[in-house]
């Protein structure tokens, strides 16, 4: 607490003298400036320390250092006549985590954890895509994959900008929310997600999305491969893969990345006074 204080004072000082005083940087990360003078020292938040259940431990975090990540909420793969819709898959269970994620992300915005979609957005010509990518999508070149036009509603595949792009209507959004494109199943390469990341203290990431076995998982390890800590929230995620590769990454998340957990759990914890508990 001293260094928020210092902080505070050293802003309340250069004002005092008559000085035009300035912050740059993001709501976390920031330095105080004026014409006159900088002051480097970041602003030390009060901590605020959650404890939910979890496996295979009980966990605790500071809620200051987190950032949830929700990942592919679009309608190329949640809604009738998105691109997994035209393949003939299930897009009504990748609809599945929006009822709870709709309750946990005010309360998340409320404690001040940035929100990031993490969606596929390539670009329309599609040079940093390479054919394996393109393969995933489109395995005999005959059918419609990344790029490619719906036949029914015109919207290219994954392209930024296009319907199928856009996260679904039913999942409200904020202005201070964050959006970062990908381009693969990993949210981390060729991307900015990392750089947003890193210039706003995160260390601690929540997971949610689609598919669990497929772009969270990818997402998710690259992430603790570059050293945040990760936390899955089960009720927040799903896929249509056959059920035994969700239990395949839920199994591999617990045993060589981080954590599993569920977004009541979490809710709970952030009822409570001071949103803590003891580990």
């Amino acid at each position: 607490m001293a260094g928020a204080a210092g902080s505070a004072g050293s802003a309340y000082q250069l004002k005092k003298e008559g000085m035009d005083v300035h912050r740059l940087g993001n709501r976390k990360n920031f330095w105080t400036v004026s014409r006159e003078a900088v002051d480097l020292r970041r602003r030390a938040a009060e901590p605020v320390p959650v404890t939910i259940e979890a496996e295979p431990q009980r966990l605790t975090f500071e809620l200051n250092d987190t950032a949830i990540i929700v990942v592919d909420m679009q309608n190329d793969f949640c809604s009738k006549g998105g691109w997994v819709d035209y393949i003939g898959g299930d897009y009504a269970v990748l609809r599945k985590p929006i009822e709870p994620l709709n309750r946990l992300l005010p309360a998340l915005r409320a404690h001040g954890v940035p929100v990031v979609w993490l969606n596929w957005g390539n670009r329309p010509d599609r040079l940093n895509v390479s054919p394996s990518v393109l393969h995933v999508y489109n395995g005999d070149g005959e059918g419609r994959g990344i790029g490619d036009p719906l036949p029914e509603n015109g919207s290219r595949v994954l392209e930024k900008g296009s319907w199928g792009a856009a996260v679904v209507d039913e999942l409200r959004r904020e202005p201070g929310d964050i959006y970062v494109d990908k381009y693969r199943m990993s949210g981390f390469w060729d991307t900015h997600l990392d750089s947003v990341l890193r210039n706003m203290n995160i260390r601690t990431l929540l997971f949610a999305g689609v598919n669990l076995d497929q772009c969270v998982m990818a997402t998710l390890q690259d992430a603790v491969n570059s050293g945040y800590d990760a936390i899955l929230l089960e009720d927040c995620a799903a896929t249509n893969s056959p059920s035994y590769c969700a239990d395949a990454a839920i199994y591999n998340i617990k045993q060589c990345y981080g954590f599993v957990s569920r977004s009541e759990r979490l809710l709970d914890s952030l009822s409570k006074p001071c949103g803590a508990g003891e580990a």
